[in-house]
């Protein structure tokens, strides 16, 4: 048979840091209020569009993998905050690696983005359609925040990670994953503003209200984790024990907390970054992989649970056995551009930007979703 083996592996964090301090500055909160209830100190707040940090990301897992961008025969993009949607960003990442012959789309669905992907990605090898894939988490969401809304604005940041697969005959990456969606509670995590409806409404793409219900949220992330998990784990025939490092979606200290007590994982189990990025959403859980792998946290031929949610409200769960080589066969030069601003007068440039247009948000109220009913 057939697998997909993870052989690149590369992130891109933007040099730009949001500290809770600094969101104290506009928000009714500060830095024991954030902690407390998230775990996040800090988060990455990005210069330059979100397509350059994937192609970044892409260039050191392209390189660590040994391999050019013209050996590369499909890129899958998968972001919710994409810069274009016509042409598609995978298309873009595609020109600037050299891939002259390879296939390109994007994945949208939020937070589990490039888990999603790498599902696709590891189906098409097996299937034999593809070799070699590249897969990116990326987003840019501090374009599209909320920045007046105290409950989102300090949950996230931008960011991009990607990894290599490439086909073997070893029973390495992907194992088994669960694949599911929440549909019937999709309203509880909405970005409006974001998409051609509400254009129809009066409002400029990026004038953003978001919908978001913790509570709700919450409860529905740590029941769909958890139980993918297990499954997962059931169907491959292990249990945690097993099990060698858990990298969650990290979207919440207590969420991954509770996560892993169901799933039955000890502390020292589960990789954290949610202290240093936050909730970088489809980004989150590539990152924090790569971050595992570049601390020596993942062993040759170890097991790493990955359990992930997002909006829609989709699910996932991936059980991967690591490869026999945890060090990069070439490292690559690539970099952004230099920033010359803080993390605070960015973000404080893209409010100044959002309430000039505010006169075009009083189209939010008009619009009312029928929950349940197709919305």
């Amino acid at each position: 048979m057939t697998h997909a083996a993870i052989t690149g592996w590369g992130k891109c964090l933007p040099p730009s840091v949001l500290t809770n301090q600094d969101l104290a500055t506009f928000l009714p909160t500060d830095d024991e209020w954030i902690t407390t209830r998230t775990g996040m100190k800090e988060r990455r707040i990005s210069h330059v569009p979100g397509i350059e940090l994937a192609i970044t990301a892409a260039r050191r897992a392209i390189a660590c993998a040994g391999l050019t961008g013209a050996d590369i025969d499909l890129v899958i993009y998968g972001s919710c905050s994409n810069d274009e949607t016509v042409p598609n960003s995978a298309s873009g990442v595609q020109q600037r690696i050299g891939a002259t012959h390879a296939a390109a789309f994007d994945v949208n669905t939020a937070c589990t983005s490039f888990m999603y992907g790498l599902s696709i990605g590891t189906s098409m090898i097996r299937s034999g359609v593809v070799k070699n894939a590249l897969v990116i988490g990326v987003e840019l969401i501090s374009q599209y925040m909320d920045w007046d809304n105290r409950n989102v604005a300090v949950l996230f940041g931008d960011g991009a990670a990607a990894v290599v697969l490439q086909s073997c005959d070893e029973e390495t990456g992907v194992l088994a994953e669960k694949l599911q969606c929440y549909a019937d509670s999709r309203q509880i995590l909405r970005v409006r503003g974001m998409g051609t409806m509400y254009a129809n409404l009066g409002a400029e793409y990026g004038q953003t209200r978001w919908d978001f219900d913790g509570q709700e949220i919450f409860r529905k992330a740590v029941q769909g984790m958890s139980e993918a998990s297990l499954d997962v784990m059931r169907r491959v025939g292990v249990t945690m024990d097993d099990i060698a490092l858990v990298v969650p979606h990290q979207a919440n200290l207590r969420i991954i907390e509770a996560v892993a007590k169901r799933a039955g994982a000890t502390a020292d189990k589960v990789f954290l970054t949610v202290q240093k990025y936050g909730n970088m959403s489809s980004a989150t859980a590539p990152v924090a992989l790569v971050e595992a792998v570049e601390t020596g946290r993942v062993a040759p031929g170890s097991l790493v649970l990955m359990p992930a949610f997002g909006g829609g409200l989709t699910l996932s769960s991936h059980l991967l056995r690591w490869g026999p080589r945890v060090t990069p066969l070439e490292v690559s030069d690539a970099e952004l551009t230099p920033c010359t601003t803080t993390a605070l007068e960015i973000v404080n440039h893209i409010r100044a930007q959002k309430k000039s247009g505010e006169a075009t948000a009083g189209c939010f109220a008009s619009l009312s979703f029928a929950e349940g009913r197709g919305s």
